[in-house]
């Protein structure tokens, strides 16, 4: 099933966060408000990865998720997380989204197994095999406890569902590695504060964690990044980033939301909680920075 989007006219994708409310049922009121936020500063929405704990929800949730954010009928494209264990469950997940009318994928690494290059290349396979929609591999060591080899990007190279890599690693020579195994692969930065040096070395855009709640300064830091010709970018919007990552992701995020008036709790799935950082000076001085800049 093709997209009605042209895939590489939005450089930034927000991985939402998914909001809850006091009673740790999905907050649906405040979802319609997010994702209205991200359409307006024209951003692609990215649900149920980490940032959007989806695997901390139920296969119930998931669903229904997807299904009230298409029937929002956003005027941006929307990408589905698969990430989990069970490949056979996978492909039931893919099955679900094929039949909703979402554009894309985001494809994670199979968890706890560490499998090789052969195991990661069938993985990978198996789900582009079964995908109506275009593909983002996604590699996050940090996460998946294995990363992809540019072995396995050969491998895939050719299949015609493989639109792109969202590289999380951190690491510019691997982004590099990426680049020489698949020279025509759309690669994004899995990283915010990365992206001005992966913009140079060749980056299609960024899947972000900041732009829930910075959408409009995100989406103009990316297409900075892109025209390399602001070269202060990066120790603004790293010190700002780094706030967001002093504790697990999702966790600082979610706080800087509710303390914006974004979400009505910062509450979090266990075994994550918003109690973990007991101090937010550096995200509200990184708010007050980043919504002042220009």
């Amino acid at each position: 099933m093709k997209s009605k989007y042209n895939l590489s006219d939005y450089p930034l994708w927000t991985a939402l966060v998914t909001p809850f409310d006091d009673n740790n049922h999905v907050d649906y009121a405040t979802l319609t408000q997010l994702v209205h936020a991200q359409q307006a500063a024209g951003n692609g929405i990215l649900l149920l990865g980490s940032t959007g704990e989806g695997l901390a929800l139920s296969q119930q949730e998931q669903r229904d998720i997807v299904r009230f954010v298409c029937d929002l009928s956003p005027s941006v494209p929307l990408m589905v997380a698969i990430g989990g264990y069970d490949l056979a469950l996978q492909l039931e997940w893919v099955e679900f989204c094929n039949a909703q009318p979402v554009d894309a994928f985001l494809v994670g690494s199979p968890l706890y197994a560490k499998p090789g290059n052969v195991g990661l290349t069938h993985w990978f396979k198996t789900l582009l095999d079964a995908s109506n929609h275009p593909c983002m591999l996604y590699n996050v060591p940090s996460r998946s406890a294995v990363s992809i080899s540019p072995n396995v990007i050969e491998n895939l190279s050719s299949h015609p569902n493989l639109w792109a890599l969202k590289e999380a690693s951190g690491d510019i020579a691997t982004f590099e590695s990426f680049r020489k195994a698949s020279p025509e692969l759309a690669i994004y930065s899995g990283d915010d504060g990365l992206m001005p040096y992966f913009a140079q070395a060749g980056a299609t855009g960024l899947v972000s964690v900041a732009a829930n709640a910075w959408p409009q300064q995100t989406a103009e830091f990316v297409k900075r990044s892109l025209a390399g010709t602001f070269p202060n970018l990066f120790t603004t919007w790293t010190d700002a980033v780094n706030s967001l990552f002093s504790v697990a992701n999702p966790v600082p995020i979610k706080v800087l939301m509710h303390l914006q008036g974004q979400l009505e709790t910062p509450r979090l799935r266990p075994p994550l909680t918003h109690l973990e950082l007991s101090d937010t000076t550096f995200i509200k001085t990184a708010n007050s920075t980043i919504l002042s800049w220009s």
